[in-house]
C-alpha cells in the first residue's frame, strides 16, 4: 500500500522509525520542484495543551516528518500552558526531527515566565537535542536539577535507554504516584498497582520499539487525577504486532487497527505469544481498578479507552494522523491529591 502525503507517494515502510527507513523510495510527480514546502509552522495554541491539542497543532501545520521538509518551526506562545503527556510526545517528535537531519527551532514567545519554565522544571530541555534551537537559550542550570524530587506531585522525565535497561525506573514512579493515596494499606496497594503499570509499559518500549532514541516517561499530578506517559521513537505497537500475527496466520491479523489495538490491552495479543503477551493486558486490569482512562498514540492513529462494565471500550479513535515515531501511552489515574 502507498501512502500519499500532501501530492508525494511513499512506498511502504516510511509510517515507521528508523530501523524501517534505511530501504525507503520516494516517489515524486513529474516536474516537482524540490524546494516546495520545504518549511513548516507547528503553532501550539495558547490554552491548557494536552495531547489531543498538540496532535490538532501537527494536523494543522501538516506532515512534519516529510521527506522535502527541511526546516520545522514550533511555536510556544503567550499563555500556552502544556500538560506533561504533550510535553514528553513534543520532545519525542522534535528528537525525531532532529535525528532526520531537519533543522528544527522551538521559539517561546513568553521567554522563561511560560512554558519554558515549566518545561525547564521537568526536565525537558536536558533531554532535547542538541541539535535542536531553543529561543531563548534555556538556563544555564536547570530548574529539573536544582528542585529534582522536591515536588511530591511531580516526577520528572526519565529517559528509557534503549542499550541500558534502568530496573529502579519503575518503582520510583510507583513511590511517587502512591503518595496519591490516603493511609499506608492505601498507599501500599497503589504502590503496587504502579509497579504493575509502569513495569510493563516500560517493558514494552524494549519490546516493540526496535529504536536507537531514547525513549522517556514521566508522571504529573493535576486536581483530582494523575497522569502518567511513556513514550517511545519506535516503529510503533501495531508495526511490530500485525506482521507477527500474519505469520502465524492468527485471526487477530485480519482485525482493524482500533480492534487490534484494543486486543493488544484487553486479550493480551502480542507477537511474542500469549504469555509474554500478558504485558500490556494485565497493565490495563491494574490501571482499570483506579478507574483510569487510556490513551494510545501510534504513528498515524490514536485510540482513548475508558472504563466501562466489562473492561475498557473505545471512547474515541482517530486514523490518518500526522506521522510521529513510536507507541505513546498514558494513563490517567483518577484519584484525590
Amino acid at each position: 500500500m502507498f501512502y500519499d502525503v500532501e501530492g508525494y507517494q511513499f512506498l511502504p515502510g516510511s509510517d515507521v522509525g528508523p530501523a524501517a527507513r534505511k530501504n525507503l523510495i520516494i516517489l515524486l510527480p513529474a516536474g516537482t520542484d524540490s524546494k516546495m514546502n520545504s518549511n513548516v509552522d507547528i503553532s501550539l495554541p495558547a490554552k491548557w495543551v494536552h495531547s489531543d491539542a498538540l496532535d490538532d497543532a501537527l494536523h494543522f501545520a501538516g506532515d512534519v516528518h516529510g521527506d522535502l521538509i527541511k526546516t520545522v518551526n514550533i511555536h510556544i506562545p503567550t499563555n500556552c500552558k502544556v500538560m506533561v503527556d504533550a510535553a514528553v510526545r513534543l520532545l519525542c517528535l522534535a528528537n525525531q526531527l532532529s535525528h532526520r537531519g531537519k533543522q528544527v527551532k522551538m521559539t517561546f514567545h513568553e521567554g522563561q515566565t511560560g512554558a519554558m519554565g515549566y518545561l525547564d522544571r521537568i526536565g525537558f530541555f536536558g533531554f532535547l537535542s542538541s541539535g535542536v534551537t531553543v529561543d531563548p537559550t534555556p538556563p544555564a542550570l536547570s530548574g529539573s536539577w536544582r528542585y529534582k524530587g522536591s515536588n511530591p506531585g511531580l516526577m520528572e522525565i526519565e529517559a528509557i535507554t534503549p542499550k541500558r535497561r534502568d530496573q529502579t525506573l519503575p518503582g520510583r514512579l510507583a513511590d511517587r504516584l502512591k503518595e496519591a493515596a490516603n493511609g499506608a494499606e492505601a498507599q501500599s496497594a497503589l504502590s503496587r498497582a504502579a509497579f504493575t503499570v509502569f513495569g510493563e509499559l516500560i517493558d514494552n518500549v524494549f519490546q516493540h520499539s526496535s529504536t536507537i532514541l531514547d525513549g522517556y516517561a514521566a508522571l504529573q499530578f493535576y486536581t483530582g487525577r494523575a497522569k502518567v506517559i511513556v513514550s517511545d521513537s519506535g516503529d510503533g505497537l501495531l508495526q511490530t504486532l500485525r506482521p507477527a500475527l500474519q505469520k502465524e496466520s492468527s485471526t487477530y491479523a485480519s482485525l482493524s487497527d482500533v480492534d487490534l489495538l484494543v486486543a493488544a490491552f484487553t486479550a493480551g495479543v502480542s507477537r511474542f505469544g500469549s504469555i509474554r503477551g500478558m504485558g500490556l493486558k494485565t497493565s490495563a486490569e491494574t490501571a482499570l481498578k483506579y478507574n483510569a482512562d487510556l490513551h494510545v498514540r501510534l504513528p498515524r492513529c490514536q485510540v482513548h479507552l475508558i472504563p466501562a462494565r466489562a473492561g475498557y471500550g473505545v471512547a474515541h479513535f482517530q486514523d490518518g494522523l500526522p506521522l510521529m515515531w513510536g507507541t505513546h501511552i498514558s494513563f490517567d489515574f483518577n484519584i484525590d491529591h
